[in-house]
């Protein structure tokens, strides 16, 4: 496959960059933040919502009691409740509703985005920012590719974090990983 290699090489390099923006002092109270709601309830519309259900099945496999925004069994965001919402343009409009609707509530609204001035972070009580500024080029990451890989590898990189401070360990995730029959 022409090119593949090098393709892999910048996307990989361009994943550390972006994931190893991200504001350590953000990140250790997105996890504080984590641990300490009633609930947890995660959004994002296209290729972020999909990195958000991702992650949401890890904080699942924890203990945690997590639901994704806009499913047919979702309960309602309530006080002490964590609300997080992932978008890379911080710009989508049902984003942006979801996370005015959830503070309107009392949540508390934590976000990852690529756009510190956007509208989403605005509207966040915290925001995690993953800077995608003058890396990429459109002919090996197109879109959002690099801000959607850069939040799973952060995602993944909490997760670690998490387990720890929870005493959970590879053993007690499986026993809450799904069985398919």
């Amino acid at each position: 496959m022409d090119g593949y290699k090098s393709n892999l090489d910048a996307l990989l390099e361009g994943i550390r960059d972006v994931a190893a923006s991200a504001d350590t002092a953000s990140l250790s109270r997105l996890a504080d933040l984590l641990l300490e709601s009633r609930k947890v309830f995660i959004y994002g519309s296209g290729r972020s919502g999909l990195v958000g259900q991702y992650f949401a099945v890890r904080l699942v496999q924890m203990g945690l009691d997590v639901h994704f925004v806009g499913d047919m069994t979702t309960p309602i965001i309530g006080r002490d409740d964590l609300t997080l919402i992932i978008s890379n343009t911080g710009e989508t409009v049902s984003a942006v509703q979801t996370a005015n609707i959830a503070r309107r509530i009392g949540s508390h609204v934590a976000c990852v985005t690529g756009s510190r001035y956007g509208k989403l972070a605005h509207a966040s009580n915290t925001a995690i920012v993953l800077d995608t500024r003058g890396k990429g080029d459109g002919s090996w990451a197109p879109l959002g590719t690099l801000f959607e890989d850069a939040a799973m590898m952060m995602f993944d990189s909490i997760v670690p974090v998490l387990m720890r401070r929870l005493g959970t360990g590879e053993d007690d995730m499986r026993r809450r990983h799904a069985i398919w029959v």
